[in-house]
């Protein structure tokens, strides 16, 4: 089956921005639809966005208001999530994953593999 990386968080200050990617081996991420999610410990984890496969319809959680985007990179087989003008509470464990469905109004819907996910840590 797909195997999910995550690569890019890391500290930062807040404000700042952040680029986080998620990459397969032997498998074309084009073909699937992807998501994130993050995760504080003792939190239950919360969807962040989405982007479906192959049409590229995309839904964002409310609490990115603009400040996320995310993306393929058909070049580097990865699904990019920029994320700018970052806060204290966007920190934690960003993970990336397969999902079923992608309904850009409702949500990501049906995850199925999950990566292990990249820490991002936002100081104030």
């Amino acid at each position: 089956q797909v195997q999910l990386v995550e690569s890019g968080g890391g500290l930062v200050q807040s404000g700042e921005s952040l680029t986080l990617s998620c990459t397969a081996s032997r498998y074309t991420l084009e073909h699937f639809n992807i998501a994130w999610f993050r995760q504080v410990l003792g939190n239950e984890r919360e969807e962040v966005s989405c982007i479906s496969a192959p049409d590229n319809r995309i839904h964002y959680a409310n609490f990115t208001k603009g400040r996320f985007a995310i993306s393929r990179d058909d070049a580097t087989n990865a699904v990019i999530l920029r994320m700018n003008n970052l806060k204290p509470e966007d920190s934690g464990t960003y993970i990336c994953a397969t999902v079923r469905w992608v309904d850009p109004g409702f949500g990501c819907t049906g995850a199925d593999i999950f990566g292990r996910g990249t820490q991002v840590t936002v100081s104030s």
